[in-house]
């Protein structure tokens, strides 16, 4: 199980490159940017890629497992129970075939459809990478990138030390995220162990692996964080709700993707 997938998209004559191929190794397959991505201000579409990385297992912890997400807003009501009933039986496939989570692991994760937004359950790896810290840097992590896809409204990268956010897979002829109408910034619920937490669409992974997501994404659900040895092989839930209602203005507001999140979960309880 890689506990990390972390390399990077970079923007070449207007052509994402991604250093991740089907087998997780650097380089090769070509991506065009979506020129929808940039909805949220200070999302860069050509930004970061991630490579997986088949390094071992997630067992180790961090000492940042003991933090945890909110089960419920005292405002709309939304509890992560409710949300996770909606992802019991994937009625509408959109992914044309399975994801892996792992280099190496089975095709059987499908991304899914609902009204107002889409969902898969998966595993998390750690994704360290954008702005240098104490928990996430070439000290921590031999993979460490110093950039993210998505970009602060200053046009820095994401602090994934700080944002809880979530990597998804670069369009391809499996799935696309923005022909779903998701976009860098767009407020994704996370849910693991009865815990929810809201991060946004921060950055973009190889064509074939899902389920990963920022450092702060992991130590809020109570899941080992560490960039090498951190993560979880299965049981976490991804919904990423669909539209420009559901995404943020400034991608590094976490209060925003709260109170969009909450929103968003709200209507789609409510349509589905």
């Amino acid at each position: 199980m890689r506990s990390s997938v972390l390399t990077s998209i970079a923007l070449v004559t207007g052509i994402l490159v991604a250093c991740g191929s089907d087998g997780g190794a650097a380089g090769g397959d070509a991506n065009t940017a979506l020129s929808d991505d940039g909805g949220a201000n200070g999302s860069a579409d050509a930004g970061q890629g991630e490579t997986a990385q088949d390094s071992g297992a997630k067992a180790g912890t961090d000492g940042g497992a003991g933090d945890s997400g909110s089960k419920v807003d005292a405002g709309t009501g939304v509890t992560a129970a409710q949300l996770l009933a909606l992802t019991k039986t994937c009625k509408t496939k959109i992914s044309t075939t399975p994801y892996s989570t792992d280099v190496g692991s089975p095709t059987n994760v499908d991304v899914c459809g609902l009204m107002g937004a889409v969902f898969f359950s998966a595993d998390m790896d750690i994704d360290c990478d954008g702005v240098s810290s104490a928990v996430c840097s070439k000290a921590t992590d031999p993979s460490f990138q110093g950039d993210t896809a998505a970009h602060t409204s200053t046009n820095t990268p994401l602090d994934a030390s700080i944002l809880p956010y979530v990597v998804v897979p670069i369009a391809s002829t499996k799935w696309s995220y923005s022909a779903s109408g998701l976009a860098l910034g767009s407020v994704v619920a996370v849910i693991y162990n009865g815990k929810m937490e809201f991060g946004i669409i921060g950055d973009l992974g190889p064509k074939t692996i899902i389920g990963e997501s920022s450092y702060a994404m992991a130590k809020s659900l109570g899941i080992p964080s560490s960039p090498s040895t951190g993560g979880v092989d299965s049981g976490v839930t991804y919904i990423a709700f669909t539209g420009k209602a559901a995404m943020v203005k400034k991608n590094e507001d976490h209060n925003e993707a709260v109170s969009v999140g909450m929103a968003a979960a709200q209507a789609v309880l409510a349509s589905n």
